[in-house]
């Protein structure tokens, strides 16, 4: 499907997955539907996910082993960029959560607003059921992040995020877990780029609730982005 307006022709949809079968079908075909390019990254999934995914019209870059949502999307960001038509790249999750009409507004955003980092942030938007644990988990990692980076965010772990051409090209994420998301803000400072958040609604269902973070995690997360800085600072 060709799309007219070509601020989503020029953008490319990049989806981590690690066995996703029951789901990444309709997600795919649902993003298919609003934009021309989409990358899924499999990520060492035992299950059918690379060929779901593949039927259903996305370009399937696979793993040979599971290396974490952060090494996925810094697969797929890397080979979003190898087309020089791709002006933006938009971070989307496969687990159904995420809506593909604020990925669209996201990137218009980017683009009128001159940004380039636009976060989405469930708390300036709408969560439908955010479980208690999953807001004191967030409302933690975004006190955290503030803490560390200085950036001033509503939503600091919120997988829908479009980054500008230039940043993506910049961004080389080393954190390969989950801890990415606390990388991608690290750099933001770090590089002084230009952001804003948008708010989006994030869907809760059962079956994302079973794929989401623990919240001992949070202590993971906040150790290796710990380490990072000690590294890069030494």
């Amino acid at each position: 499907m060709s799309h007219t307006n070509s601020l989503w022709r020029n953008a490319c949809v990049v989806v981590p997955m690690y066995n996703e079968s029951s789901v990444i079908a309709e997600v795919v075909s649902e993003v298919l539907g609003h934009f021309d390019r989409v990358v899924c990254v499999d990520d060492g999934s035992t299950d059918d996910s690379a060929a779901l995914a593949r039927a259903a019209g996305a370009t399937v870059v696979q793993h040979p082993i599971n290396l974490g949502q952060g090494a996925a999307l810094e697969t797929g960001i890397r080979f979003a960029l190898r087309d020089p038509v791709v002006s933006h790249v938009v971070t989307f999750d496969a687990d159904g959560q995420h809506s593909v009409t604020d990925a669209e507004a996201m990137v218009r955003r980017a683009v009128e607003d001159d940004v380039q980092v636009v976060l989405g942030s469930r708390f300036l938007g709408s969560s439908e059921q955010v479980p208690l644990a999953r807001r004191l988990l967030l409302r933690g990692a975004t006190w955290f992040s503030r803490a560390t980076t200085g950036l001033v965010l509503s939503d600091a772990h919120n997988g829908l995020r479009v980054l500008r051409r230039d940043a993506a090209q910049q961004l080389s994420l080393k954190l390969h877990g989950m801890s990415h998301a606390s990388e991608i803000l690290g750099k933001i400072a770090a590089e002084k780029w230009s952001y804003v958040e948008h708010p989006v609604t994030i869907t809760y269902t059962d079956y994302s609730r079973a794929k989401g973070q623990r919240a001992y995690n949070a202590f993971n997360i906040a150790f290796d982005v710990a380490v990072s800085r000690v590294r890069h600072a030494a």
